[in-house]
């Protein structure tokens, strides 16, 4: 029987990993573990690539040494682990949250796990080093799940042969690789099963894109709006997955009062506004075909549009502030 952490069978909801058990189990077979490395872009696409064998051993330690000496530590030391949405930023606390929750993180894993036989192979002659935003290590062994380990690459890590030199001995001579890479021994994300551990917030955030307490935010306001609005979308697409693959959405998100408006004010101030907001003459439903429809929704919501009473031309505001009434603001004293 495989007494390893995690193997679950497909109808199983899996159980959070216990950081400390992997933290353990990679210490233990450690030597066992084989190392496979692949690129990413900034638009998630993930390449397959090679090294040589005889860095195999420079690898563990740039990837995995100081991430098991940092949990181990922590269990000596007390370290929690709390929700990545929910977690300040303290000492000796690890955040994390679910692959399922960051849609790039999955993305990327997902074409390791289930396409990494079409990934083609990185070639700096075929692809630019300026467009990979990061670098994903897989671990694995026979019999356990592998394990990924990801740090982001940002240009200044970057060495190309046009703009850098070696020093050999007592000379500067020419850099001759087509890129040179330096990747730093800092713990930045692992993702284990259907968990990603966050050692550094602000990489792991540049890495993926994940705002979790923006997003925390933006469901929050998603399962309100769901209450008191009846919304339509094409058959497969959902608000959440909109808003999670629109950055504008989530921002736009965080100033709603959903109890402000009712849908038929919406309706209303579409037409008023000449806002091409489609109903369902049926139901009333209204209709969010895009990101478009949604960013129109969500700024009627917001109270977002106008129109001038001196000049009639209507506006989208981009920002507004309240102006309350101060009567006795301006007034001198006496009067």
């Amino acid at each position: 029987m495989n007494t390893d952490q995690n193997l679950q069978t497909d109808d199983q909801v899996p159980e959070p990993t216990d950081i400390f058990l992997w933290a353990n189990q990679a210490d233990a077979h450690k030597d066992e573990l084989e190392i496979d490395l692949f690129l990413f872009t900034r638009g998630y696409t993930v390449y397959a690539t090679n090294y040589a064998k005889e860095l195999k051993a420079q690898l563990k330690v740039l990837f995995l040494y100081e991430m098991i000496s940092q949990v181990q530590t922590g269990a000596a030391t007390g370290m929690q682990v709390r929700d990545f949405e929910a977690a300040a930023a303290e000492d000796n606390v690890l955040e994390r949250t679910t692959l399922d929750r960051v849609d790039h993180a999955q993305e990327v894993i997902e074409q390791i796990r289930y396409g990494e036989e079409t990934l083609e192979v990185f070639r700096e002659g075929d692809h630019e080093f300026k467009k990979v935003k990061g670098i994903v290590a897989r671990f694995s062994r026979d019999g356990a799940e592998p394990f990924f380990i990801a740090k982001i690459l940002p240009q200044s890590q970057v060495l190309k042969g046009a703009t850098a030199w070696v020093y050999n001995g007592d000379s500067f001579q020419p850099f001759s690789a087509d890129v040179g890479l330096k990747i730093t021994p800092d713990n930045q994300v692992l993702i284990a099963n259907n968990d990603i551990f966050a050692f550094s917030e602000p990489k792991f955030i540049r890495l993926f894109g994940y705002d979790a307490k923006q997003f925390a935010v933006a469901e929050e306001k998603i399962t309100e709006i769901e209450k008191h609005f009846k919304l339509k979308f094409p058959e497969g697409m959902t608000f959440d997955a909109l808003v999670r693959d629109t950055k504008s959405l989530v921002a736009k998100l965080q100033k709603v009062d959903v109890g402000l408006v009712t849908q038929d004010q919406v309706v209303e101030q579409a037409d008023e506004m000449g806002l091409e907001l489609m109903t369902d003459d049926a139901t009333g439903e209204i209709i969010i075909m895009d990101a478009k429809d949604a960013a129109k929704f969500v700024n009627l919501l917001n109270d977002d549009y106008m129109t001038s009473d001196m000049t009639g031309i209507k506006y989208e505001l981009k920002g507004k502030k309240e102006l309350r009434g101060d009567s006795g603001a301006n007034t001198p004293e006496g009067e």
